[in-house]
């Protein structure tokens, strides 16, 4: 895809994640991102809506003038703000989301070009409560799986900015180590998820699954406590021939 191809699609990926019936954002919350280039990625504007995302609202961003700031740790508030906005191609343009540095480590990573972050009511519920955990670490059922991967990465709460960052690239980086690709889903505790992946509708899915399977684990919570699928079947699911097959007929 050209620039302007890439852009129109996180429009449409914003506003489709936007669209408030879905309660997966609402006013601000939330935000986007897509990979230009290896230099260059869009991300939402800071205080901008979703479901209303227009063209000045996407920030074309510099990957070298933030990632270094994954590695400092004496970064006062008034320094993160003017990078932030040093980090702009244009230096006209809106200022960036406060989450922009995740973004660019999350688009740093192999094969992923989308990033999706929302507040879904459902998984919000969960991630608010102390069964968190057990909700990022097992399955309820084989889509589940195929959309979101065999585990999601689990992140404590976290003041968002430079800190949370740092701690997704940390767990993130496990994660990669573990299981030799980047995660579907990352879960923030007391906040909310991302979900990543090469094509819009990769982040879609994964999105969709995840606020589906809250639900779900919601209600059998309910009725006495999800029964989780074996580690072997999800295993069996995550690497079987024709549920890869799948994923790529859905372009995950």
């Amino acid at each position: 895809m050209n620039q302007q191809q890439i852009l129109e699609s996180m429009l449409e990926l914003s506003h489709f994640l936007g669209e408030e019936h879905r309660q997966l954002a609402i006013l601000g919350e939330g935000n986007t991102s897509a990979k230009i280039d290896a230099e260059t990625f869009f991300v939402k504007a800071s205080g901008s809506c979703l479901g209303t995302l227009g063209v000045d609202d996407a920030v074309a961003c510099r990957f070298d003038a933030l990632l270094p700031m994954l590695d400092e740790d004496a970064i006062g508030d008034q320094e993160i703000e003017d990078r932030l906005l040093g980090c702009r191609v244009d230096s006209t343009a809106k200022k960036p989301s406060v989450e922009t540095l995740f973004h660019a480590y999350l688009l740093s990573l192999p094969g992923i070009e989308f990033v999706g972050h929302t507040h879904s009511i459902a998984v919000n519920r969960i991630l608010c409560s102390p069964l968190a955990e057990q909700f990022a670490t097992q399955r309820l059922f084989p889509d589940e799986v195929v959309c979101c991967g065999a585990q999601s990465v689990s992140i404590p709460y976290v003041d968002p900015g430079l800190k949370l960052s740092q701690v997704i690239r940390q767990k993130t980086q496990a994660f990669l180590d573990e299981f030799g690709v980047p995660p579907r889903v990352i879960l923030l505790h007391n906040h909310g998820l991302i979900t990543i992946g090469k094509t819009p509708g990769a982040v879609k899915a994964a999105m969709l699954m995840a606020h589906k399977a809250a639900e779900i684990f919601a209600g059998a919570a309910a009725l006495g406590g999800p029964i989780f699928m074996d580690t072997n079947e999800v295993n069996r699911i995550a690497n079987r021939i024709d549920e890869h097959y799948r994923q790529q007929a859905l372009k995950l």
